[in-house]
C-alpha cells in the first residue's frame, strides 16, 4: 500500500485523477499521520477534518460519475493560520485574534486552491502576528522541527515549514514580509517560493506590513510550486496590491532548463556574516549552475535596515488599538518590538521610502546584467528551540532578529525568490536563495527545477 503522505502534491492528483486511489484514501491516511506527529511538532493549531472528507467524498463522487477531475483534485493542503477559514477565528498567531468572530468566507489563495481541486487540512501554527524569523509561538507551544524536534522549524510560517517537512501536508501556505517563507524552507530543508509582490492575493489574510507582505507556497517539490502558483495567480479586488502575476502558467516553464540564463553570486554584504555551512551550501549550488561571477547588490545592509524601520512603523500602526486596550496578552518579544515601532520618528519612515526607490532602481540595474543572483537563505542552519544567539565569525547574534539577515534586502523591494535546500553530508539541511528580476518568478523556478532534477537540491520528509 502506498504512503501518500511521503508523495508530493502533484502526484497524489495524478493518483486521484487517473483512479490510483480516492482522495479519501489520501486524506485519512493524512490525517492519521496529524494525529500521530502534531501533538509534538505543534504544526497545526486547527484541524479541518470534517471539512476535508466532505470535499474527498465530493471529488470521489465526480471521478465515478466519470467526471474531468481539475488538476489538483485530492491534494491535501494547510494554511498558516493568518489566512481566513470559514467557521474559524483568524488567529494570527496570537491569543488576542482567537476572541473575534469565525471568519464568514475563506481567503482568496484558499477558493482558488479548492477550486483547482485541492483539498484544506487546517490552520498552521505561526509567530504571533507575523512578527517572527523563529517559529516560536508563547500560546500554541514553539513549532518544532520533524528533522530533529530540539530545533527550530524558522518563522513566522513554522507550522508550514514543520506541517510539509513532517508529512502532514504535501503544501502549505505561507507568508513572507521579510522571509517568513524562505527561512522555514531554509531550517526545514523545503522548496518555498516568495513570489514578486504582488503576483498572489492576500486577500482574506491578516496583515503585518502592507507593503511588503506576499503570500507563497512551500513544498517538497518545484513541480507542486509551480502548480499551486498557476492555481492562485490572478487579480483580486480583495487585494489592491494584486497584479495577477505571469498571465502565462509557469508548470511549462519549469522543464525549459538553464541555458542562456546569466547566474551570478551575490558578494559582499551576503558573504559577510554567514556561517561556513551557509557558504558552501551556495557553492554547491554555484558550482552546479557554473556561476563564476560574483556581484554585489548596492547598500543591501542599509536595504535591511530600511525594511526594519518600515516593520517597526507600519506593524505598530496596525496594532495601535490592541496595544492600547490589551497590551498585556502579547507575546512580550512582539509587544516589545511594537512599542518601539511606536516611537520611531515619522522622518525615519519617510527616509526609508525614499531610498527604497533609489535601492529597487539600483537592483534593476544590476539585473539588466544578469538574471539569476544566488544568495543564502539564512546565515545557519536550524537553532535549539530556546537557543538566543549564534555566532558567525567570531560575533553573537540573537537569533530572533538575524535569522532574516539575508532576506530582508530582497523582499524590501519585493523581488521573487526561490528557496532551495542543500543537506551536508552530516546534519541539518540549510537553504540558498535564487533570485530574479521582479515579474520572472519564472526564472526562479526554472533555476530551483533544474537543482531538483540533477539532485542538489532535494526535500526530504522527516522518520
Amino acid at each position: 500500500m502506498t504512503n501518500w503522505t511521503h508523495e508530493s502534491g502533484t502526484r497524489i492528483a495524478r493518483a486521484v485523477r487517473q483512479g490510483e486511489v480516492t482522495a479519501r484514501s489520501v486524506i485519512e491516511q493524512h490525517l492519521d499521520r496529524i494525529e500521530a506527529h502534531n501533538p509534538r511538532l505543534k504544526a497545526y493549531t486547527d484541524i479541518t477534518a470534517g471539512r476535508a472528507l466532505a470535499a474527498a467524498e465530493r471529488i470521489d463522487a465526480r471521478w465515478r460519475r466519470g467526471e474531468t477531475l481539475p488538476p489538483l483534485a485530492g491534494m491535501p493542503f494547510a494554511v498558516k493560520n493568518l489566512f481566513d477559514i470559514a467557521n474559524l477565528p483568524t488567529r494570527a498567531g496570537s491569543k488576542i485574534n482567537r476572541d473575534r468572530p469565525p471568519s464568514e468566507t475563506d481567503a482568496t489563495a484558499i477558493t482558488r486552491l479548492e477550486a483547482a481541486g485541492a483539498i484544506l487540512l487546517g490552520g498552521l501554527n505561526m509567530g504571533e502576528y507575523a512578527y517572527d524569523f523563529t517559529g516560536r509561538n508563547a500560546h500554541d507551544g514553539h513549532s518544532r522541527n520533524p528533522h530533529d524536534p530540539e530545533r527550530m522549524t524558522g518563522g513566522s510560517s513554522g507550522g508550514s515549514g514543520g506541517c510539509v517537512a513532517a508529512g502532514m501536508a504535501p503544501v502549505a501556505l505561507g507568508s513572507d514580509t521579510n522571509g517568513s517563507i524562505r527561512v522555514p524552507s531554509s531550517l526545514c530543508g523545503l522548496f518555498g517560493l516568495k513570489p514578486t509582490y504582488g503576483a498572489l492575493s492576500r486577500g482574506g489574510s491578516f496583515p503585518f506590513v502592507t507593503s511588503l507582505d506576499h503570500v507563497g507556497p512551500l513544498a517538497r517539490s518545484v513541480e507542486d510550486l509551480a502548480h499551486v502558483h498557476d492555481a492562485m495567480r490572478g487579480p483580486d479586488p480583495r487585494d489592491p496590491a494584486c497584479w495577477g502575476g505571469s498571465s502565462a502558467p509557469l508548470v511549462p516553464e519549469i522543464e525549459t532548463g538553464i541555458a542562456g540564463l546569466r547566474i551570478a553570486r551575490a558578494g559582499g554584504y551576503f558573504g559577510r556574516m554567514a556561517s561556513p555551512e551557509a557558504l558552501e551550501a551556495v557553492e554547491t549550488v554555484a558550482g552546479a549552475l557554473g556561476a563564476t561571477r560574483m556581484v554585489e547588490i548596492p547598500e543591501a545592509q542599509r536595504a535591511r535596515a530600511a525594511a526594519f524601520v518600515m516593520t517597526m512603523t507600519e506593524g505598530a500602526a496596525l496594532h495601535q488599538e490592541r496595544l492600547r486596550k490589551r497590551v498585556g496578552d502579547f507575546d512580550p518579544e512582539v509587544r516589545d518590538r511594537l512599542l518601539a515601532g511606536a516611537m520611531l520618528p515619522g522622518a525615519w519612515y519617510h527616509r526609508a521610502q525614499v531610498f527604497r526607490a533609489w535601492y529597487k532602481e539600483a537592483v534593476a540595474e544590476l539585473f539588466r546584467q544578469v538574471d539569476i543572483l544566488i544568495a543564502p537563505a539564512t546565515p545557519v542552519s536550524a537553532p535549539l528551540v530556546d537557543q538566543q544567539v549564534f555566532t558567525v565569525d567570531g560575533q553573537d547574534l540573537p537569533v530572533r532578529a538575524n535569522l532574516g539577515i539575508f532576506t530582508q534586502p530582497i523582499s524590501f523591494i519585493g523581488l521573487p525568490v526561490a528557496a532551495v535546500p542543500v543537506w551536508p553530508d552530516r546534519g541539518m539541511p540549510i537553504g540558498v536563495q535564487v533570485i530574479a528580476a521582479a515579474g520572472r518568478d519564472d526564472l526562479v523556478l526554472r533555476v530551483a527545477r533544474h537543482l531538483e532534477r540533477e539532485g542538489i537540491c532535494e526535500a526530504r520528509i522527516a522518520p
